[in-house]
């Protein structure tokens, strides 16, 4: 059973990164849980969140984040961007481009790390998503080691933040 307890960071935790796949389950119970983690840790301190962009889980968490600071106005969304929202969406349909667009317009702040697409842009987003965090909650299946979320979960674990893997409670 999920219980939220189980996931308080031992220290302060003022700065979230979220990772996951693309295919992340969005249901009503998934919000919840993570609606109530993220209030846990607002309320312990944490006042900056840094998403990619990504499609799937990135949209869930940073329209969450959005959602929350109706509540708690002094939360920060930051946005890191491998490259510009053209680049990164190229491929992406109309509605997921224009959403990836309302989210930059509303965050409060967008960090782009390359005028371009390059390969192992994305590697460099997750990195530095990773250097700005205490704490990174994921949606991440263990059985896609490979996965760009796999490598930034590693990454978290190598700089030893918590992490909150919203998949396995």
């Amino acid at each position: 059973m999920y219980n939220l307890l189980n996931f308080l960071p031992e220290q302060t935790v003022k700065s979230v990164c979220f990772t996951g796949h693309r295919q992340a389950r969005a249901d009503d119970e998934v919000r919840r849980r993570l609606r109530e983690t993220l209030e846990r840790l607002i309320q312990g301190g944490a006042t900056d969140f840094y998403a990619g962009g990504a499609q799937g889980w990135d949209t869930v968490c940073t329209s969450m984040v959005l959602a929350l600071r109706a509540k708690y106005p002094e939360i920060r969304l930051h946005l890191v961007l491998p490259c510009p929202i053209e680049e990164q969406a190229r491929r992406w349909g109309d509605d997921a481009r224009r959403l990836l667009t309302n989210v930059a317009e509303r965050a409060d702040e967008v960090e782009v790390l390359s005028p371009y697409y390059y390969d192992g842009c994305m590697k460099k987003r997750n990195l530095r998503l990773v250097e700005a965090a205490d704490c990174c909650v994921c949606w991440y299946d263990s059985s896609r080691f490979a996965s760009g979320t796999g490598q930034t979960v590693r990454l978290a674990e190598s700089k030893g933040i918590k992490i909150i893997n919203l998949l396995e409670v």
